[in-house]
């Protein structure tokens, strides 16, 4: 229960008397050790993010996106462009170090800057980055911009209720779970419940740790696979 009171003995929230209105995301790139993530170039990105995308043996992984499939590369590279152009969302291509191509894309989005809060949304995430080191690396590099190099006070993840691998990502990625906005969407001309998850800056300095000691090189063996699980590093901690 809150613990302030205003003078008319009415519960109110923590004061933030120093808090300023946060600064633009900027189009710089992101250096890890596992990937590298910079704004979207369709003359860089489109073929590869096109063959990383066609490498799925199915269609499954665009059920839950507004857009796609993509079949033609000329229609793809059209959207990219599109991605490009845009300053909200600020899409983002994630690119692998270990073969210098991009495998992926994402963006931070609904920026509000006033109340410190943005979104990581879009994250599109080919079988060559779904369930590696560099996929959960970009996320960790998009945290610490936000968090550290910008200082957001709220960093959210959106998806639709019944996307059961976004809803698990999220949680393995540190995000709390804050509930559903029912028919908050319609999108591929189908209604959307929005499931709502969330970390706040106060949470940030544990999940830092835990990312960091994930990340560490012994924490995989000689075949690269994890030793020890994200979750249970968050949980721990």
């Amino acid at each position: 229960m809150p613990s302030l009171t205003n003078a008319f003995g009415q519960p109110i929230g923590t004061p933030l008397t120093d808090w300023t209105t946060r600064a633009e995301p900027p189009r710089t790139p992101i250096d890890g050790q596992y990937c590298r993530i910079e704004p979207v170039d369709p003359d860089r990105h489109a073929q590869d993010l096109f063959e990383a995308y066609s490498e799925a043996p199915d269609e499954r992984d665009w059920t839950y996106l507004n857009v796609g499939p993509f079949t033609d590369p000329a229609v793809f590279r059209a959207h990219l462009e599109r991605m490009a152009a845009s300053n909200d969302p600020l899409h983002h291509a994630i690119i692998d170090r270990a073969s210098g191509r991009a495998v992926g894309t994402f963006a931070l989005m609904r920026i509000d800057r006033a109340n410190g809060v943005i979104e990581v949304g879009h994250v599109t995430y080919s079988k060559r980055l779904q369930r590696t080191a560099a996929g959960t690396e970009a996320m960790f590099l998009l945290m610490q911009r936000v968090f550290d190099e910008l200082g957001y006070r709220r960093f959210e993840w959106k998806c639709d209720n019944l996307n059961g691998p976004s809803r698990a990502a999220a949680a393995r990625y540190g995000f709390q779970f804050e509930g559903v906005f029912r028919q908050a969407i319609v999108y591929k001309n189908r209604s959307r419940d929005t499931a709502w998850f969330s970390i706040i800056d106060g949470e940030w300095a544990a999940l830092w740790t835990a990312y960091r000691a994930w990340l560490a090189a012994e924490n995989f063996d000689a075949a690269g696979r994890q030793i020890k699980r994200l979750a249970d590093m968050i949980a721990s901690r």
